[in-house]
């Protein structure tokens, strides 16, 4: 399931954002990868132990955390700290497939990655290219959407983002280990989440939408790793 999750951020939370980073020192992408990675990425990151990476990424967190379709589509158990990257003057990052395990950066604990999510911090027009390209068994899909925003798809996913010709791309990016592993589980149950909450707004407690709820809530509880 991939999924565009509109407004994670408010326009004044995205300027203040971007406020700190112009004037952040980034160091090279290729830190936080494996040798796989390290051979087709080309950006700058802002380093993940940093006091800055850790402000900003507390205000990501507390976006997500209050944000209902993000916790319907990746219902998380645990969340990586946030990430932040940008691209210019050529940069990219090739195809590749993120890592299935991943070290928390100031924790004592590793997490799977299920679920891979994109944070737009600036606009289309800012800059050209880098589109994020995500290849599953419906074809190759390009995202590039409006500061704010954020895109999510499951971390199986091959993908790639496209070389920025123009301008800068700016982002945050993260990974969730889901309670469900299982992608295919996982969209059933957003899919039946998002019907249960149409019907509630039409029909109110019905017998039948309570009952359909708890149907839901009996498939995450057999399904769901915690």
């Amino acid at each position: 399931m991939m999924l565009h999750i509109p407004g994670v951020l408010s326009r004044e939370q995205v300027s203040a954002i971007r406020l700190r980073l112009d004037a952040a020192n980034w160091v090279d992408g290729k830190q936080t990868v494996g040798a796989q990675g390290a051979q087709v990425k080309r950006n700058r990151q802002l380093p993940e132990h940093s006091a800055l990476a850790q402000e900003l990424g507390h205000i990501v967190l507390a976006a997500l955390k209050n944000n209902p379709l993000f916790f319907a589509a990746a219902l998380p158990l645990r969340i990586v700290p946030p990430l932040f990257n940008s691209y210019a003057g050529g940069e990219h990052y090739g195809l590749h497939v993120d890592g299935a395990v991943r070290n928390v950066a100031n924790a004592n604990y590793s997490l799977r990655t299920d679920v891979s999510s994109t944070l737009f911090l600036c606009d289309p027009e800012e800059y050209d290219g880098g589109e994020l390209e995500v290849v599953d068994t419906y074809g190759t899909h390009e995202v590039k959407l409006p500061a704010g925003d954020l895109i999510l798809y499951p971390s199986t996913s091959l993908h790639q983002v496209l070389p920025v010709t123009r301008g800068e791309r700016v982002c945050s990016f993260l990974w969730t280990q889901s309670m469900i592993r299982d992608d295919a589980r996982r969209t059933m149950l957003f899919e039946m989440d998002q019907n249960i909450t149409r019907l509630r707004s039409q029909l109110g407690d019905s017998p039948e939408v309570l009952s359909l709820t708890g149907q839901y809530h009996n498939l995450l509880r057999m399904w769901s790793e915690t």
